[in-house]
C-alpha cells in the first residue's frame, strides 16, 4: 500500500488529527483504529526511520491495507488490550495515540456485515468476526428487558420497552435473521418522517452491545495515562454522544463519569490537559464530501508531567 486507501475508508479530519498528535519524526505513535490505514499512512509518512508506528484493528479485513516496513507494526487486536500488546513489543511509553471510534465507511458499505440499514443483509454487526455473539443472537435470544436496556441505553430510544416487546413478538412468528427482518420488527414504532434516524438508533444500540463498545472505550481511556509519555498527545474522534461523553470527562476531569478529585491544596487531579476546550468539527467542505465527517467530534489532550 503506497497511499491512503480512501475506497476502504476516507479518513475524517486527517489534517486536524495529524496536527493534534504534534508528531515528532523519531517518536512512537499508535493508531488504535487502523481500518483503511488512511490516518496511519499519513502518520507513518511523517516519521523518520527511527520513528515507530503501531496500528491496532480487530477486523480481519483491515489486514488487507497494511504495508511492509521495519518500523510499522500491525496488531490484530481490540484496543482494550493496548497496554499489554505494546508491552509484548517492548514498548512501555508512546508519544501519541489516535482513536477514530465507531464503524468505518467500509464496514457500513460491506453489505454482508449487517451494519447498514441501506441493504438487506445477514444480521451480524461484529467488528471482530471471530467473536461468538452477533446481532442475530441478541435479537432472537435475549430477554425482553435486556433488549429494552440495550435500545434505551445504547440506542438512546425513549420507547425502548415497547420496541423490545415488538421485537420479541415478531420473533415468536419468524426468526430475525436479516437487517430487513429487524427493520420490519421495529417499523411499527418508527416516527413518521423520522424513520431513518429511528432505524439508525436501533442499529446503533445493538451494534454497541455486540461489540461491547462502551466498556472497550472506557478500558482504553484508562490505559492511556499509563502508556503516554509526559507531553504525549491523546487524539480521539467520536461520532455520537455516548462515545464523546466519557472522552470529554476523562480529558477535562480525569474520570469517566465526570467526578472531580482534588489534592490537599484543591488542585484537580487529572492526567491530561485539554488542547482544545471544545470539540473540533469537520469543515463544511469535508462534511459535504464525506458523510461520516458530519457527526464527528475531535478532542485532543496532552499528558501531564509527573502524574
Amino acid at each position: 500500500m503506497s497511499k491512503n486507501n480512501t475506497d476502504y475508508h476516507n479518513p475524517v479530519m486527517l489534517k486536524e488529527c495529524l496536527d493534534g498528535l504534534n508528531i515528532r519524526p523519531d517518536g512512537i505513535y499508535v493508531d488504535v483504529t487502523f481500518g483503511g490505514g488512511g490516518h496511519s499512512r499519513a502518520i507513518f509518512d511523517l516519521l523518520s526511520s527511527k520513528g515507530i508506528l503501531v496500528a491496532f484493528d480487530q477486523d480481519v479485513q483491515a489486514k488487507e491495507n497494511i504495508w511492509g516496513a521495519k518500523n510499522f507494526h500491525f496488531v490484530e487486536s481490540n484496543f482494550s488490550f493496548l497496554r499489554n500488546q505494546l508491552k509484548l513489543r517492548g514498548i512501555t511509553k508512546v508519544d501519541g495515540i489516535l482513536a477514530d471510534l465507531g464503524v468505518s465507511s467500509h464496514q457500513f458499505d460491506e453489505g454482508d456485515r449487517g451494519f447498514s440499514i441501506r441493504s438487506n443483509a445477514p444480521l451480524d454487526m461484529r467488528m471482530n468476526q471471530k467473536a461468538a455473539i452477533s446481532a442475530v443472537n441478541i435479537v432472537n435470544d435475549y430477554e425482553v428487558n435486556e433488549i429494552a436496556r440495550i435500545l434505551g441505553q445504547y440506542g438512546e430510544l425513549k420507547n425502548a420497552g415497547r420496541i423490545a416487546r415488538g421485537i420479541v413478538s415478531f420473533r415468536s412468528n419468524k426468526k430475525i435473521e436479516t437487517t430487513g427482518d429487524l427493520m420490519a420488527a421495529t417499523r411499527p414504532f418508527a416516527p413518521k418522517f423520522k424513520d431513518h434516524k429511528f432505524f439508525a438508533q436501533v442499529f446503533q444500540g445493538i451494534r454497541i452491545e455486540v461489540n461491547d463498545e462502551m466498556k472497550t472505550l472506557e478500558s482504553f481511556l484508562l490505559q492511556t495515562e499509563d502508556v503516554l509519555a509526559p507531553g504525549g498527545r491523546l487524539v480521539v474522534m467520536s461520532y455520537h454522544s455516548l462515545e464523546d461523553r466519557p472522552v470529554k470527562n476523562y480529558m477535562k476531569r480525569g474520570s469517566l463519569d465526570g467526578t472531580i478529585e482534588k489534592d490537599f491544596f484543591g488542585n484537580i487531579l487529572k492526567p491530561f490537559t485539554e488542547i482544545n476546550r471544545h470539540p473540533i468539527e469537520a469543515s463544511e467542505v469535508e462534511r459535504e464530501t464525506n458523510n461520516r465527517a458530519r457527526s464527528a467530534k475531535l478532542r485532543i489532550a496532552e499528558r501531564n508531567d509527573g502524574e
